[in-house]
């Protein structure tokens, strides 16, 4: 199994970016998936989760309003679109994949794990 995220950078605080995660060697559509992220010196942090059908979404209070998850099935692909940045947005974010039940917010419910894709948000 492979996730490769990629769509991280620099950006101004306001700013947006979109992520992107390609799964391989997985059925896609039967895995929940969720972006998690980890700021130096700090633990990993959930940012957002959606089901395997998409018909569930969950998104850290931290970035309700600013962040949107979301998925294409037929593409192999989930997304978690940034908007509104902040500095305090920066951090290296992966995606991750557990087998379809419930929607967990918790890391050690996820089995496969991304390379990590760095954000970096300037004040």
């Amino acid at each position: 199994v492979q996730l490769q995220a990629s769509g991280g950078g620099l950006v101004q605080a306001g700013g947006s970016l979109r992520l992107s995660c390609v799964a391989s060697e997985l059925s896609f559509n039967s895995y929940d998936m969720g972006w998690f992220r980890q700021a130096p010196g700090k633990e990993r942090e959930f940012v957002a989760a959606i089901s395997w059908s998409g018909g569930s979404i969950n998104h850290a209070d931290s970035v309700k309003g600013r962040f949107t998850i979301s998925r294409d099935n037929t593409k192999n692909t989930v997304y978690l679109q940034m908007n509104s940045l902040k500095p305090e947005d920066t951090a290296v974010y992966y995606c991750a994949a557990k087998f379809r039940g419930y929607l967990s917010s918790n890391h050690v419910s996820y089995n496969y794990w991304g390379q990590g894709t760095l954000v970096t948000v300037s004040s």
